[in-house]
């Protein structure tokens, strides 16, 4: 085997670090994503029984966007193990009392099927801000595009873009807003 073929042969098999932006995402679109690279699909040689799925770091968890009312109507089960320890939790809560958990759950749900679930979301990182530790930033060589667009802040715009921008008309000088 050449050497060229043993680095080609390497690099499929290596687990790659990759990073994920969760800002304005949507957290179950966003898992199938996530899921897609923990568990290996996107390379050829994947195969269910096979453990060759590679490392996601996700930042800004606690920036993530719900639909419509489901901050308010989305719930999630929780069981301590012990009798009566069932509770149900809406999403708000939940977020605010941990601002990465709703991600995990939503990639652990994502992936139904898979016996090694529980092995496979140890490879998960999440952070609720884009303050990572610099030990796990060195390690990630791709990042995941991101499935919506962030918008711009209009406080974030430059005064200079918005004064060149295009008006479509001015207002009198004695306009009064009612």
């Amino acid at each position: 085997m050449s050497a060229a073929k043993r680095v080609q042969q390497w690099a499929t098999f290596a687990r790659t670090w990759h990073v994920f932006d969760c800002k304005w995402q949507d957290p179950y679109e966003s898992a199938h994503v996530i899921k897609k690279y923990l568990m290996g699909l996107h390379k050829p040689i994947y195969h269910p029984m096979n453990d060759c799925g590679d490392v996601v770091v996700c930042i800004n968890s606690k920036d993530i966007a719900l639909r419509g009312n489901e901050w308010r109507k989305r719930a999630y089960f929780h069981h301590t193990g012990y009798p009566g320890g069932a509770s149900w939790t809406l999403a708000w809560e939940l977020h605010n009392k941990d601002p990465t958990m709703i991600i995990k759950k939503a990639v652990y749900r994502s992936m139904t099927g898979n016996l090694q679930r529980r092995h496979t979301m140890q490879r998960l990182f999440i952070y609720p801000e884009d303050k990572v530790p610099e030990d796990v930033m060195q390690n990630v060589t791709n990042q995941i595009r991101q499935i919506r667009l962030v918008p711009t802040r209009l406080d974030h715009i430059p005064e200079e873009e918005v004064k060149n921008f295009p008006k479509i008309m001015d207002y009198p000088e004695d306009y009064v807003l009612k």
